[in-house]
């Protein structure tokens, strides 16, 4: 490592990023492992497998000038800390020998769905989930706008997507032209989004011209739809509403809607007017994911948060059949900790070994209700979840391709490219 500057978040948990040869240009790396990135870029990008068989972990290694490597470094940290979707970033290494540029180093969003399979409809398992990358994009923008984050350049090759419960999660992945301020005015929010319709309008003609999108999508209908989706969930999120005096439930109920869209309430202003007749309402909404939070403080599991809605329905499921069984409900915290000895855990190790790693557990077992539910219905019975583990393994799993890290070739649309077809950018 002579010769450079590593900025290094967590060590411990990347005990192999020091093996990597900085000191040489990214593009003439020579690893095992590596990987060129679909997609446009103004740098040159690879993705490196470190580790042993079977352990390999994934990184994202971009050249970019010192000063930007150092900005975005920091950028990524802080949407990290503030528990906001992105990618987990690992190191930034500048001051390389000879004048070369820097290098970003990202852990790789394992499961990540590329939009171009998403929306071409091709090499995805049940269910098809392209409709619902427009919802998680713009989820994705008025969660960093609440933060005072002004992404500037939104696009779908700047977003990866992982899957959530029947919907999609979005993830920002380059912030290289982004700023974080205390509050985004108007204007600022409203060029983000111009720039956001822009670029995923153009990406999509792209896909179209090249034969690779869904028939009955179009890309300017899109490109308004995002305009439209945004501005309807920021006024969800934002107005202020005036209730009577004797309304004050409204207040909670307003607070549990919010809940329902997957956001917190930091803090909620009620105004009364001069006469005390009228009230007004002003929530100060923050993004933590409230379901996500929610899950983990009760059984240690990170999912996504309409995976996360899903399991803490589970466990109340589970709570109501503990009262039947014995009379009593235990408090929620202990139903959730005898949830995931007694129910989640026994059925995800039931799961053979080489498909368990296909999807997120949490998507499996979401994923297990489904298929339960169907069961049931066709049959008409109730049929126990343990009872539709083997049906869902051999009529489903078996048969989807794996998500963990999607490594084919460019015809099927996927994110990277094998070493041996590596192309610098143009």
């Amino acid at each position: 490592m002579a010769g450079v500057r590593l900025q290094f978040a967590d060590p411990s948990d990347h005990p192999l990023i020091g093996s990597l040869p900085f000191a040489t240009p990214l593009e003439d790396w020579d690893l095992p492992h590596l990987h060129g990135v679909l997609g446009l870029h103004r740098h040159v990008v690879r993705l490196v497998e470190l580790g042993e068989e079977h352990k390999r972990v994934s990184y994202v290694v971009k050249e970019l000038p010192d000063h930007l490597a150092q900005r975005e470094y920091r950028l990524l940290r802080g949407l990290a800390a503030d528990r906001l979707p992105t990618v987990v970033v690992v190191a930034a290494v500048t001051q390389r020998t000879g004048g070369r540029d820097g290098l970003l180093i990202t852990r790789h969003l394992d499961y990540a769905l590329p939009y171009r399979t998403l929306l071409s409809g091709r090499g995805l398992s049940i269910p098809y989930l392209g409709e619902k990358l427009l919802d998680a994009l713009v989820g994705l923008l008025v969660r960093l706008h609440l933060a005072g984050f002004f992404w500037g350049d939104c696009s779908l090759s700047n977003t990866l997507f992982r899957r959530d419960a029947g919907a999609l999660s979005a993830y920002i992945i380059d912030v290289e032209t982004s700023e974080r301020h205390q509050r985004l005015t108007d204007g600022q929010r409203r060029m983000d989004l111009d720039i956001a319709s822009e670029n995923v309008a153009g990406g999509l003609l792209d896909l179209q011209m090249g034969g690779r999108l869904v028939a009955d999508v179009d890309p300017w209908e899109v490109a308004t739809n995002i305009e439209s989706s945004y501005d309807r969930l920021w006024q969800e999120l934002t107005q202020i509403e005036e209730y009577g005096a004797g309304e004050r439930w409204r207040v909670e109920e307003r607070i549990r809607h919010l809940h329902d869209l997957g956001f917190d309430v930091g803090e909620m202003e009620i105004i009364a007017d001069e006469d005390g007749d009228r009230l007004r309402c002003i929530p100060r909404v923050v993004e933590s994911g409230y379901h996500q939070e929610r899950l983990f403080a009760l059984t240690g599991l990170w999912a996504g948060e309409n995976q996360a809605r899903r399991l803490l329905g589970d466990i109340r499921e589970f709570g109501a059949d503990l009262h039947s069984a014995g009379g009593v409900l235990p408090p929620e915290n202990i139903v959730a900790v005898r949830w995931l000895d007694q129910r989640f855990e026994p059925i995800i190790g039931s799961i053979p070994a080489s498909m368990i790693g296909k999807l997120q557990a949490a998507e499996i077992f979401h994923q297990l209700l489904e298929h339960r539910w169907f069961l049931s219905e066709t049959e008409h019975r109730d049929v126990s979840l343990a009872d539709a583990v083997d049906d869902y393994v051999a009529s489903v799993l078996a048969p989807a391709p794996s998500e963990h890290l999607r490594l084919e070739d460019p015809p099927t649309g996927e994110l990277f490219l094998p070493s041996d077809q590596l192309r610098s950018p143009t």
